[in-house]
């Protein structure tokens, strides 16, 4: 699999597309702020997280130096930019923060899927909230340390564990664990016979076992569901099988006593005309392996191929898709959407994103107070993506 940028993916695929058809706001849904690319950021694929009421955030690119920064805003709106990534200019900087940032101790710790040296493999780094960033570990700076993480670090009892989309000695993937001061150790390289491929999402703790999804590989090529425990035993929990049970994981997984829910980028079961993948679904898990799908999307006005986890609130699941929806002029699989699953499998869309609102979300939503804020990558009134809130009541 070759490696790729997801902003590379998505604008390729959105060639065609132009601004326009523009329809009735829902009085729920509100831009915070729209991108402007330089000096300002730009195509926020990540979510953000909240840190004492503000929230912060990474942009794939943009930036003063278009590699991307790392920005605050504020509920209100109030979008301020405090690091800027230089690529490999100035030294071993990062470029491309395409996941969300993590909090440990008041400094903020993310990943960059590129830069970090003349490989372009990434980096690990910590800024704190003024502003002053260090990198703490570059990829592909020892043999088979894994590269190109895509997804963000979560932290265990001050120990920091994460995923690479490709590298190690299986070629395709890793996960790590690193000590906030940057020594990384690999806990496991994907790539034998029947294991996983391709870890593009995060990992989550469940009781000290760490769970997360694989894109491809696995038994039939169509992506797992692992285990890993800290000292590096990994498993195939579950093995997608035939597309109907979904197929193709981007999203990490959510833990709700017990049972583990994710979304699959394709697979379900019915068929979206737009695309080559089925719709996807949104599937529950077992930590045994035992594996249903919930929900499977449809071909637009509904919801479709979910690239993003999902929040639950109050036993009902809440969840963005990168297509779908009855938002205009975004091609043939819809701009996007935010949706919401009861247990008992009932979709229902919130909102239908349109171009000037930001349209392809790629990440999870926040909850913060009433409202659900959330990250859409491209266009916006500025063409590049903007930080949105929506009242889920």
């Amino acid at each position: 699999m070759q490696t790729y940028r997801l902003a590379a993916l998505i604008m390729a695929a959105l060639a065609p597309i132009a601004f326009g058809g523009i329809a009735a706001r829902a009085e729920s849904f509100s831009v915070l702020h729209s991108f402007t690319g330089t000096p300002d950021g730009g195509f926020p694929v990540a979510a953000v997280i909240n840190v004492d009421g503000t929230l912060y955030g990474t942009t794939g690119e943009g930036g003063a130096n278009n590699y991307g920064s790392v920005f605050a805003i504020t509920p209100a709106g109030a979008e301020t930019v405090i690091y800027s990534f230089k690529g490999s200019i100035t030294g071993p900087d990062g470029d491309g923060p395409d996941s969300s940032l993590i909090n440990v101790g008041g400094a903020l710790y993310g990943t960059t899927v590129a830069g970090g040296n003349d490989m372009d493999c990434g980096t690990v780094f910590k800024v704190t909230q003024a502003g002053v960033e260090t990198v703490l570990h570059v990829f592909c700076s020892t043999q088979n340390d894994g590269a190109n993480p895509l997804a963000g670090l979560i932290n265990v009892g001050g120990t920091l564990y994460g995923t690479t989309e490709n590298g190690g000695t299986g070629g395709r993937g890793t996960v790590f664990k690193m000590t906030r001061s940057g020594k990384v150790a690999v806990l496991h390289s994907f790539g034998a016979t029947g294991d996983g491929q391709y870890p593009i999402a995060g990992l989550i703790n469940v009781d000290g076992t760490l769970y997360g999804t694989t894109f491809e590989g696995g038994a039939n090529g169509l992506g797992t569901v692992f285990k890993i425990t800290p000292a590096g035993v990994e498993s195939v929990v579950y093995a997608f099988a035939n597309g109907t049970d979904g197929a193709y994981p981007k999203a990490p997984l959510l833990n709700v006593d017990g049972t583990l829910y994710g979304t699959t980028y394709g697979g379900g079961g019915n068929l979206c005309d737009h695309d080559s993948y089925s719709c996807g679904a949104v599937f529950k898990i077992t930590p045994s392996g035992q594996e249903s799908v919930l929900y499977s999307f449809k071909d637009k006005p509904d919801a479709n191929t979910p690239r993003a986890g999902l929040i639950n609130l109050n036993g009902t699941l809440y969840g963005t898709t990168a297509g779908g929806g009855t938002g205009r002029n975004c091609g043939g699989e819809g701009c996007g959407t935010i949706f919401k699953l009861t247990p008992a499998g009932v979709e229902t869309i919130v909102h239908s994103l349109l171009t000037d609102e930001g349209i392809r979300p790629n990440a999870s939503l926040l909850k913060l107070g009433h409202l659900l804020y959330g990250t859409a990558p491209i266009f916006g009134a500025n063409s590049h993506g903007a930080v949105f809130a929506v009242n889920h009541y």
